[in-house]
């Protein structure tokens, strides 16, 4: 990595911890911060992590282990509570690097779509809906709501991607560190456990 794409990325990391963006916003965010042209190369999301990794073991080593314990303790409730859709903890919770100021992103697999909606509304649960670009490139709803973490004593958002049944086959390809983008209920109680 060039000296100014290592900037990019040391930029971006402060941001996505300090602030709780994601890695696109904050890359973009960096070359605004920067200075840079908006057609600067930018970092791939890999030396970004590796950024935000640094990052927290420099300045927030001594409270994000406690917050990323509380995040995926919260986790794990929502995945028990959503149990029938088969869920999977993906994103900063899953991967070890999250801050009070991230969010839960969970992926429901479900037979069908329509059934994870229809539980929140008999849960008698507030949401929003968005559409975003899913694993496999197509769009898929994002039902997002605010769920009280009594271990952090705030608000945290819990995104709920909705896939068929058919997308968990391809879900836990591993990534080029042959990491695991995600990790089911029983996953998560072994990360817990650790």
């Amino acid at each position: 990595m060039n000296d100014t794409a290592l900037e990019i990325a040391a930029t971006a990391a402060r941001l996505v911890v300090e602030e709780g963006l994601s890695f696109g916003p904050a890359k973009h965010r960096a070359l605004k911060e920067l200075g840079l042209a908006s057609r600067t190369a930018l970092p791939s999301n890999e030396e970004v992590e590796s950024q935000v990794m640094d990052y927290i073991a420099l300045f927030c080593a001594d409270t994000q282990p406690g917050e990323l314990q509380a995040l995926r303790e919260h986790a794990l409730v929502w995945m028990e509570r959503l149990a029938p859709f088969r869920p999977h903890l993906g994103g900063a919770v899953w991967q070890g690097w999250a801050t009070r100021l991230c969010d839960i992103d969970l992926a429901l697999f479900c037979d069908d779509p329509k059934s994870a909606e229809i539980e929140l509304i008999n849960q008698n649960l507030r949401y929003e809906v968005q559409t975003v670009r899913g694993m496999h490139g197509e769009d898929v709803d994002v039902l997002s709501l605010h769920s009280f973490c009594p271990d952090l004593g705030e608000d945290i958002g819990v995104h709920l991607r909705v896939y068929d049944l058919d997308d968990l086959r391809g879900a836990l390809l591993p990534d080029a560190r042959g990491r695991s983008p995600r990790g089911s209920v029983s996953a998560l109680k072994q990360l817990l456990a650790g």
